[in-house]
């Protein structure tokens, strides 16, 4: 199968969902925007109860829950970071490459780069500090704001998603894609927390941003997508 067949189906990608996705997009972008420039004054004052509340009370090097409980989200965490995205990408863009679909292998490929280098930089433009409240369970170094493995996998996970979803066949297998990535997303994001390594704002501007840009791209393939069918 090649992009040829997806794209002369509008109906995979039709103009009323574009508005939605585009809007989708600004919201994010300026919803992380804004957070970013009110995380300069310090932590929020829900920043400081969340985190403690993941504590036992009185000892912030003990999370709540089992032991099993820590464990599990050291490892979600793991699926943030960069080696396994990185693998992910070069997956999803050596499949679709392999079935020939070199537009969105392109898309894939541009989208994610672009947006996590975007997201590297973000660190710096902000400058805040890792959060003290409470001890790191895993070790971490940088800056805090906005959570990269938030930000990244949220780029990474939801924009390949929405653009593997506009060339695959049935609503039921669409909706399971997009379903898995936002699950993704939110279990990684929620580790960071947990894990102590980021304040609860640093996640939220994270999913912000990276949802905005996945919107984004998805507005761009398919804004593309139906000039070519148009051209032919």
């Amino acid at each position: 199968m090649s992009d040829a067949l997806p794209i002369a189906e509008p109906r995979t990608t039709p103009p009323a969902p574009r508005a939605a996705w585009i809007a989708l997009a600004l919201a994010g972008l300026i919803a992380a925007a804004l957070l970013a420039l009110q995380v300069r004054g310090g932590p929020f004052v829900w920043d400081r109860a969340i985190m403690l509340g993941l504590r036992t009370q009185g000892d912030t090097a003990q999370p709540i829950g089992p032991a099993w409980l820590h464990e599990a989200m050291v490892n979600i965490t793991a699926l943030g970071s960069g080696t396994i995205l990185t693998c992910v990408v070069t997956a999803v863009a050596g499949l679709l490459l392999v079935r020939r679909m070199w537009l969105t292998a392109a898309l894939v490929t541009v989208a994610t780069l672009a947006g996590t280098t975007i997201a590297g930089q973000a660190k710096y433009w902000v400058g805040r500090p890792r959060p003290e409240l409470v001890d790191h369970l895993v070790q971490v170094t940088g800056l805090s704001f906005p959570s990269g493995h938030a930000t990244n996998s949220a780029i990474t996970y939801l924009t390949l998603a929405g653009l593997v979803a506009q060339v695959t066949h049935g609503r039921a297998v669409r909706r399971y894609v997009l379903g898995l990535a936002v699950v993704l997303v939110g279990a990684i994001g929620v580790s960071r927390v947990y894990l102590g390594v980021h304040w609860p704002s640093d996640v939220l501007a994270g999913w912000c941003a990276g949802t905005g840009w996945a919107a984004l791209w998805w507005w761009i393939a398919a804004t593309l997508r139906g000039r070519l069918a148009a051209s032919r």
